[in-house]
């Protein structure tokens, strides 16, 4: 049975501390259109970066899960990305204005809270879910991880963590399917052992922590002075072990808190596939760069099922869906006029992505002198087909596009790998590759027509204003 790609209907902001920073950062979650994934804005850095929530950025795995693109970052992206996959939403950009997600009280619970308020909404697009065909198996000897994938109708997870710790002791979680992490999953806060807090704290490596926003587990006997002297490090009144060796804590939410919480940043971690999975995920003893390194595994399979056509299909034309441009909006604002003019709708438009259609005609002048006997759209044509839709998403980011022009300054990586023919809808699809930085527009894009990709290429192009 398909679902629907679900966003926001509303923006909201969260709030908070970032745990290894200690800088106050405001998160705002804001719609995307279909097709658009999870995105961070850093909206304090000049030009407004945009990091996509990919594996392919993952620059840090201590203690979180950092992303970086172009020399901008987000550090301790996992618990966020766990709320938003974990309530099935496939499509946000994510504001911040600071180099790390707050940490909150350690756990995915206030973000979907956040999330929640913010009412998920379904989309026009179909959701496409990559079905795992065979097992998969991942080991980091060093690390002593042992990770396996295998075929399954949901994405399931099943976690094994041994500390040696006598508090700890073996523990297991499992989620079944998604509809379960709100209520078993989400609310299960970071952990870590006092040992090594003091040298993290003493390093100067948490600003941010705090003894509310994770679970200090006190393994061994130590003495009234040592928390005395834990009590002023925090600058709390006072420190003292609780139940079950756990530092100055609330009470465990779970007897097996610790083991939810790695199951938490599994789903957090798998987020940056990009694509939702029906798989079992069994992990013994992971962590954030073992998680990275098995989604890459299983990235790779889902591109090999992309090159053989059962992935992505690209974006979806509803011809009953009100455009965000008709042909004489996109008049006003591209130069170009019969017979030269080649798109006709503007279907998708957001800050970072654009999707344009040309519906393929046999009354196409350009058919007349192009094997005429066997009607085929020019390469070139769907090349600047593609640059004006990509024209539109840079004239957008102007507040008066019908002053500008935008000129090519280079086409690379281009390939033809369908012809186009009469009756054919084609169906641009368009991301910036970069920040749009002093007039210079870096974009990728893909054509489809029925869903495959008949033409790929990457373009850039210049805006300047007339004289």
């Amino acid at each position: 049975m398909s679902q629907k790609q679900k966003t926001i209907s509303k923006e909201i902001t969260v709030s908070g501390v970032g745990l290894h920073t200690g800088v106050n950062v405001n998160l705002t979650l804001k719609p995307a259109p279909a097709n658009h994934g999870f995105k961070f804005k850093r909206i304090d850095l000049e030009n407004q970066p945009v990091i996509e929530a990919d594996l392919q950025y993952v620059s840090g795995t201590e203690r979180g899960t950092t992303l970086m693109k172009d020399g901008a970052s987000v550090a301790t992206t996992e618990h966020v990305l766990a709320a938003l996959a974990g309530l099935e939403i496939d499509n946000v950009l994510i504001e911040l204005d600071g180099p790390e997600i707050p940490i909150m009280d350690g756990s995915s619970k206030p973000f979907i809270d956040a999330i929640t308020k913010a009412k998920p909404v379904e989309q026009d697009a179909e959701r496409e879910v990559f079905e795992l065909k065979e097992t998969v198996a991942f080991e980091d000897t060093d690390k002593n991880v042992e990770m396996l994938a295998v075929p399954s109708e949901d994405f399931r997870v099943t976690v094994m963590v041994d500390y040696n710790s006598p508090i700890l002791g073996t523990q297991h979680a499992q989620m079944h399917n998604y509809s379960e992490f709100t209520d078993e999953i989400s609310k299960s806060r970071t952990f870590c052992f006092l040992r090594e807090l003091e040298t993290l704290v003493k390093h100067d490596l948490i600003k941010g922590g705090d003894l509310d926003n994770a679970i200090v587990v006190v393994d061994k006997k130590i003495p009234q002075s040592k928390l005395d002297e834990l009590a002023k490090l925090f600058n709390k009144p006072s420190v003292e072990i609780k139940e079950q060796g756990i530092l100055n804590n609330t009470k465990l939410h779970y007897q097996n808190e610790p083991a939810r919480h790695k199951l938490l940043d599994i789903v957090g971690d798998f987020a940056l596939l990009g694509t939702p999975i029906k798989a079992h995920i069994l992990a013994a003893r992971p962590g954030h760069q073992t998680n990275v390194d098995f989604a890459k595994q299983i990235k790779e399979l889902i591109q090999k099922a992309s090159a053989n056509g059962r992935a992505s299909t690209g974006p979806v034309y509803d011809p009953n869906k009100e455009p965000v441009y008709d042909i004489n909006q996109i008049e006003k604002m591209l130069p170009h006029r019969f017979p030269f003019l080649m798109i006709d709708k503007i279907t998708e438009l957001s800050e970072t992505h654009v999707v344009g259609m040309k519906n393929v005609t046999m009354n196409e002048w350009f058919f007349e002198g192009h094997f005429p006997n066997n009607p085929i759209m020019p390469g070139v044509l769907q090349i600047e087909a593609m640059a004006q839709t990509g024209g539109i998403l840079a004239l957008s980011q102007v507040e008066d596009p019908e002053n500008y022009w935008t000129y090519f300054a280079k086409i690379t990586n281009t390939r033809f790998k369908q012809k186009v023919i009469p009756g054919d809808t084609i169906l641009f699809d368009l991301e910036l590759a970069n920040p749009i930085r002093r007039g210079l527009v870096h974009m990728k894009g893909k054509a489809y027509v029925g869903g495959k990709v008949v033409m790929e290429s990457e373009m850039m192009a210049q805006i300047v204003k007339k004289d």
